[in-house]
């Protein structure tokens, strides 16, 4: 656990010097909650708490597909990256803390959506159910991230920023993060509960409200989940192996 906190410390640090990328984790949700969610459903508390509960799906896929998609790819091209794979503590410490500080980056960029929330919308949520929707954050982050750490150690830098800009806005939208529940269009209900977002989406609506999350929608995020793994152990098993044959 020291050395998956020391690794934590440095990935923050480094975020720490170049602060625009939690706010670029933050952006597009915030802009979404401005534009859309407050004009729209904002005088409306149960739209508002829902709308709110999917911009914060939203950020937590932007945190995680592009901080890991991209992040992980950028580190593997530099020479300390190499240099940590040597050392005798092995792999699950850098995980972990690389898990953790994206954790930290995820929860700050979900402060602008819930200040919008708060501060310009009618959305309301119990004590208990905001407590139970910061865990539930944690929870829907696993796919996302296991889907960064595919990406970022299947593809080189330049590839990597492009495949993330290309599953993200996809994802988004056809896992019904842009409408209410029940309300998108015939097409996007019809595929949305095949996809991870709205597995997760559901998990976050259930949290704040009182939604009821589809069956296939539950199966099919855990089934994602245990895909996903399974690739990101093969990308990372295939790097591995790359650099020491």
């Amino acid at each position: 656990m020291q050395y998956a906190l020391a690794h934590a410390r440095y990935q923050l640090l480094e975020l720490a010097r170049t602060p625009v990328a939690v706010f670029g984790s933050a952006f597009f949700p915030a802009v979404a909650m401005l534009f859309f969610v407050v004009p729209a459903v904002g005088d409306n508390a149960v739209g508002a708490t829902y709308a709110t509960a999917a911009m914060v799906t939203f950020a937590v896929l932007s945190a995680n597909v592009f901080q890991y998609g991209v992040g992980v790819a950028e580190d593997r091209a530099q020479p300390w990256d190499p240099y940590l794979r040597t050392l005798p503590v092995g792999s699950a410490p850098r995980f972990a803390g690389r898990v953790l500080a994206g954790l930290t980056l995820t929860y700050l960029s979900l402060l602008p959506v819930v200040l919008i929330a708060a501060l310009l919308t009618e959305a309301r949520t119990t004590v208990a159910g905001f407590a139970l929707a910061a865990a539930t954050v944690a929870l829907v982050s696993v796919p996302f991230t296991l889907m960064g750490l595919t990406i970022g150690y299947a593809l080189p830098s330049k590839a990597a920023i492009v495949v993330a800009q290309l599953v993200f806005f996809p994802l988004a939208v056809g896992g019904g993060l842009l409408t209410a529940p029940g309300q998108a269009p015939a097409f996007i209900e019809a595929i949305a509960p095949f996809l991870p977002t709205r597995g997760a989406v559901e998990l976050m609506w259930t949290a704040v409200g009182d939604f009821q999350p589809e069956p296939l929608s539950m199966i099919m995020l855990g089934v994602w989940i245990v895909g996903l793994a399974a690739l990101a152990g093969w990308a990372y098993r295939r790097d591995e192996g790359r650099r020491f044959s």
